[in-house]
């Protein structure tokens, strides 16, 4: 078990106040995922700030229409919902049009943070809708949204269910009692590997990705700086929590030799997935989730966190500004923090669930899913888990310029 100043670090992190993003991705009697981290500590994926100040901007509002447009637009990372795998309809968004009369226009559009916020910032920015009502951002994605005031506040009296977060998800250094944001699902990034394309062998660290002869060419790397340079950081034993610029920078200068040396194949959001199932991508840093899914057809895939640590992040409901149908989306929201309806998803999904009670719930519908550590955390797993700590404004432009430069193609 880690050591109390890591458990707080811990806390903190699954709360996602300070590290990145998402993929597929297991529990402690009776305590759930967040009631671990609130005993042992937790943290999230990486805010751009020092937490929503007093000074927030108020994000611009439209008409709501939500009382006379039944839809809402729902734009979500691939992979990221229950499927009904016969007719791939997905059985929670239509309970949720049967039990309220509200068309769900449910997008998986959503492949990477920065890629996806260069989309809507444009018309953020100039004060238009983005057609969009809601999505799920990471959590440094949503500090920076709120500090723009791209982010709105959430009307609470539409969501009663809020009282169902995980404790140790409610206070988070991005969005303080969550205001503005509510968490859809959380997990880790480890490395995954495909036995065949290495002829049977385990890939099981960071050093092997960047180094091994056998597997060069064919390695990808995520495109969330704060996964991919997190991992590295924790393989050359710097602490995620209070690296300094020149540790970022010394890990940058590994990810450049390897891919110099011809080592990396490129760099992914969801989309390494395929190729890591037939065998095109031989080994890849991967989140939990996705992994965990894929072995569902594949037993054979293999996935570790590495010794040396592993990230931990969550992805989090925003409702952007100007959105058209705020209340319609804040029901849909409060839906999903019904434990029976969390349960479904997390069945399918395989991440971590934000929200109370969904554990004892699988454990008589799906014992597997609810013993698996990868979804349902025990102590030995999140003692490799560690938050990508908070970054300033400069920081976060200085950082992302050098891994831009370095995954430029």
């Amino acid at each position: 078990m880690a050591q109390p100043t890591e458990h707080l670090a811990f806390k903190a992190a699954l709360a996602r106040g300070l590290v990145s993003r998402r993929g597929f991705m297991a529990g402690i009697g009776g305590l759930g995922v967040a009631g671990a981290l609130s005993s042992c500590g937790v943290k999230g994926r990486n805010p751009g700030a020092r937490g929503a100040a007093a000074t927030t901007p108020v994000a611009k509002a439209a008409q709501d229409l939500s009382a006379s447009e039944k839809v809402i637009n729902w734009s979500n990372w691939p992979e990221y919902i229950d499927v009904d795998d016969k007719t791939q309809r997905r059985p929670s968004l239509d309970e949720f049009t049967k039990k309220f009369g509200i068309k769900v226009n449910y997008t998986e559009d959503y492949n990477d943070n920065d890629e996806f916020y260069a989309k809507v910032r444009p018309l953020l920015a100039a004060g238009n809708d983005t057609g969009r009502d809601v999505w799920c951002s990471t959590d440094w994605m949503v500090a920076r949204l709120i500090r723009q005031g791209f982010a709105q506040r959430l009307e609470l009296a539409n969501i009663p269910n809020h009282k169902n977060i995980e404790d140790s998800l409610v206070t988070v250094e991005f969005d303080p009692g969550r205001l503005y944001s509510m968490p859809w699902q959380s997990g880790f990034a480890g490395i995954a590997y495909n036995p065949k394309a290495t002829g049977g062998k385990k890939v099981e660290s960071v050093d092997q990705l960047l180094t091994d002869p056998a597997l060069k060419g064919r390695v990808t790397l995520l495109t969330e700086m704060r996964d991919t340079v997190g991992l590295v950081m924790l393989a050359m034993g710097k602490k995620l929590e209070t690296f300094t610029e020149a540790d970022y920078m010394a890990a940058i200068d590994e990810l450049k030799k390897a891919k110099d040396a011809g080592q990396i194949k490129g760099w992914t959001g969801n989309e390494y997935t395929k190729p890591l199932a037939s065998g095109d991508t031989a080994a890849c840093v991967a989140w939990t989730g996705d992994v965990v899914q894929l072995q569902a057809d594949n037993p054979s895939l293999g996935y570790v966190l590495p010794e040396t640590g592993c990230t931990l992040w969550s992805d989090n409901f925003v409702i952007p500004a100007m959105a058209k149908h705020k209340k319609n989306a804040e029901v849909l929201i409060n839906y999903y923090y019904e434990p029976a309806v969390m349960a479904q998803v997390v069945d399918y999904v395989n991440y971590i669930s934000p929200v109370r009670d969904t554990k004892q719930i699988l454990e008589k519908a799906d014992p597997d899913i609810a013993k698996n550590p990868l979804i349902f955390p025990d102590e030995k797993t999140l003692s490799r888990a560690h938050v990508f700590r908070g970054l300033t404004s400069a920081e976060e432009t200085k950082f992302n310029a050098a891994f831009s430069e370095l995954t430029a193609s």
